[in-house]
């Protein structure tokens, strides 16, 4: 993608990884955003891991939503098919406009690696409040798809002809960097 000589601008990221079996410890997809987001440039404004619960997702993703320093939401998980699959369930009720693209896209880039498998992927983004609500699957090769083949250029401000960063609210720099 062209870029231009804009100065860059950091975000303040969050990740929430949907599990039921993965601690912190063991959860390499949402370390994989972390340490992908961090060395991007961006913060890191906070990080949880949840259980595949509908409620238990929209509650903290709500609360992130309203914070004023929370920019980018990067869920990792629950966008299967399984019983307990329930990401999209949670999130989309949450969406002011929905980003059609970043699913087709993230399918796109996925069929090279997985195939007719990608179709089962329910991967899909949003803005909320001027924030961007970004869902994934939750494994790591997924994760790295996305934040490689879309992410990273899609929250830095010198992409060009266009990028989020322009419909995020503004916010002061919160969190850590790596």
């Amino acid at each position: 993608m062209a870029q231009n000589t804009t100065d860059f601008i950091p975000l303040n990221v969050a990740i929430l990884t949907v599990s039921d079996t993965r601690n912190l410890e063991t959860d390499t997809s949402g370390q994989l955003l972390v340490d992908s987001a961090t060395e991007a440039g961006h913060f890191l404004a906070d990080r949880q891991l949840q259980p595949d619960d509908i409620y238990q997702i929209r509650a903290v993703v709500s609360d992130w939503i309203a914070r004023p320093e929370v920019q980018v939401i990067l869920i990792t998980g629950g966008t299967g098919f399984t019983g307990r699959d329930s990401t999209p369930e949670a999130i989309i009720p949450l969406l002011d406009k929905s980003v059609d693209g970043f699913g087709e896209l993230f399918r796109h880039l996925s069929w090279t690696e997985i195939g007719t498998s990608t179709l089962q992927s329910r991967a899909l983004a949003g803005l909320a409040n001027r924030t961007l609500v970004v869902c994934m699957p939750g494994s790591t090769g997924a994760c790295r798809t996305a934040w490689t083949g879309i992410l990273k250029e899609q929250l830095d401000s010198r992409t060009r002809p266009c990028n989020f960063v322009q419909h995020l609210a503004s916010a002061p720099a919160c969190g850590t960097r790596a």
